[in-house]
C-alpha cells in the first residue's frame, strides 16, 4: 500500500502516477474537498485565478492525462490587456518578447537595454533583488517585470529573488510558451474532479476529513500513521509521499530544509453574471493584479497582499469592485455593471507561497525517509512555487517511492 497523504495538486499527481502502474493506493486529505491551494470553494467558485502557461508542460499534461484539457482555455490569445489605474491608459500586451516587434503590443517602458537586463536574470549569476537587477528601467520594470515576478513569485520586485526570476525566464523561450491558460468552469470541474475520477477508475481510494496528526518512524522508517479516527501501522512493503505544505511537513518530521517566510494571497470573488467570454485583464497601479471575469462570476487576486490580508473584507471588496468597473469600461466588456458592489467572497490565503527572497534556495531531500518521500511545490527547486511546481515534485515523488 502507498499512502499519499495530501490532495493538493502534488498528491493528486502523484496518487494518479502510482494508480496506474498498478500500486495500491490510498490518498488522504485533510479538508472536506481536494486540491489544496488550487481548489474550489463549496460555493463552487475558485480560491483563486490560477492561470497556466504553455511553459507549464508537466501540469498541462496532467491535464490531458485526466481528460480535461478541453476545459483550459485561452482567454487572450491576441495578448493581455492590461490597464494602468494611475494614467488611464489601457493597452494589450504581448507575454512573450517575441511579439514586441508590434509597437501596438509592447509593454510600456520596453527597450533594448531593459529587455537586455530582464534577461540577464536568467544567466546564473549572483543572486540580487529584482529591483536592484532592473533599477536602470523603472517604466519596464512597473509594466511589465513587476507583474510578472508577482503572477510567478508571489513577491515584489523589490524584495525578490533574481535566481528565482531566472528558472521562469529561462523556461519562456519555447515556441507557445507564453500562451494564456485559465479554466473555463473553474478548477473543481476542470481539475480536481475530473483527477479524482481518474484516480478512482484507476483504482485508487481517496478519504477527505482524514488529517495526518501524527507520524511514528524508527530505523530511518515511517512505521505509523496516526489520523484523527483510526491509525495505521506501516508493513515493510508498504510506502507513503507526504504532499502537505511545509509547516505540517515540518510538524510531522525533524530536520526538513523548508522554507519558513510566507507571503499571503487574498482573493475577492464577485457574484456578477453576465453574457461574455472568458476574459483575464491585468491592472497597474491598483489594489488588484488581475481580473478573471466568467459569465458566471469576477475574481481578483491581490498578490503579496501583507497588508491587505488583515483589512476588512467590504472594504476591499468596494475598492476591487472601483478597479473592476475601470476595467470594464476600458476594454468594453459586455453585460451590465453595476456600481453598486455586488456579494462578494473573500478568501485569504495567509500563507500562499514561500517568500522568493534572494539567498539560497531549500533543496529538501526527495526520500526524507526510507519508505517516505516529499512532495509539495516548495520541494521542487527549480521552479518558484506554482502548479507546475507542484505536479513536477508529484511525479518526482512517485518516481521515488515506486
Amino acid at each position: 500500500m502507498i499512502h499519499v497523504v495530501g490532495a493538493g495538486v502534488a498528491g493528486l499527481v502523484a496518487a494518479l502516477v502510482l494508480a496506474r502502474a498498478g500500486r495500491e493506493v490510498t490518498l488522504h486529505e485533510a479538508t472536506p474537498g481536494a486540491g489544496g491551494r488550487a481548489r474550489a470553494l463549496p460555493d463552487g467558485t475558485d480560491n483563486g485565478t490560477h492561470a497556466l502557461i504553455g511553459a507549464n508542460r508537466v501540469a498541462l499534461g496532467f491535464l490531458d492525462e485526466i481528460g480535461a484539457r478541453a476545459g483550459w482555455i485561452e482567454p487572450e490569445p491576441d495578448g493581455l490587456p492590461v490597464l494602468d489605474l494611475e494614467d488611464g491608459s489601457a493597452r494589450l500586451v504581448a507575454l512573450s518578447p517575441l511579439g514586441w516587434w508590434r509597437a501596438d503590443r509592447r509593454p510600456a517602458g520596453v527597450s533594448a537595454g531593459a529587455v537586455a537586463a530582464m534577461m540577464r536574470m536568467a544567466i546564473p549569476v549572483p543572486d540580487r533583488t529584482i529591483g536592484d537587477a532592473m533599477a536602470a528601467h523603472p517604466a519596464f520594470l512597473r509594466g511589465f517585470v513587476d507583474p510578472l515576478t508577482i503572477a510567478a513569485l508571489n513577491t515584489p520586485a523589490h524584495e525578490a529573488s533574481s535566481r528565482r526570476m531566472g528558472q521562469v525566464l529561462r523556461r519562456l523561450g519555447a515556441p507557445g510558451a507564453t500562451r494564456l491558460f485559465v479554466a473555463r468552469r473553474g478548477l473543481g470541474p476542470d481539475l480536481v474532479e475530473p483527477a479524482l475520477d481518474a484516480i478512482g477508475k484507476a483504482g485508487g481510494r481517496y478519504v477527505s476529513d482524514h488529517r495526518l496528526r501524527r507520524l511514528d518512524q524508527s530505523g530511518g522508517r515511517a512505521t505509523a500513521l496516526h489520523f484523527h479516527e483510526d491509525s495505521i501501522p506501516l508493513g515493510a512493503q508498504d510506502r507513503v509521499v507526504l504532499a502537505l505544505p511545509p509547516w505540517e511537513a515540518t510538524r510531522l518530521l525533524t530536520h526538513v530544509d523548508a522554507p519558513h517566510s510566507h507571503a499571503p494571497i487574498v482573493n475577492l470573488h464577485f457574484a456578477r453574471t453576465g453574457p461574455g467570454p472568458v476574459r483575464f485583464i491585468g491592472l497597474l497601479g491598483a489594489l488588484c493584479q488581475w481580473i478573471l471575469v466568467r459569465p458566471e462570476g469576477v475574481s481578483v487576486t491581490v498578490s503579496a497582499g501583507d497588508a491587505e490580508a488583515g483589512e476588512d473584507a467590504d472594504t476591499l471588496a468596494a475598492r476591487a469592485w472601483t478597479e473592476i468597473l475601470r476595467a470594464a469600461m476600458a476594454f468594453r466588456l459586455p453585460g451590465e455593471w453595476p456600481m453598486a458592489t455586488p456579494a462578494c467572497r473573500v478568501v485569504k490565503e495567509r500563507r500562499a507561497t514561500p517568500r522568493q527572497r534572494p539567498g539560497a534556495i531549500p533543496r529538501p531531500k526527495r526520500l526524507h525517509l526510507e519508505n517516505l518521500a516529499l512532495a509539495g511545490d516548495w520541494t521542487w527547486p527549480h521552479l518558484p512555487a506554482t502548479i507546475e511546481a507542484a505536479a513536477c515534485s508529484g511525479r518526482a515523488a512517485a518516481r521515488t517511492v515506486a
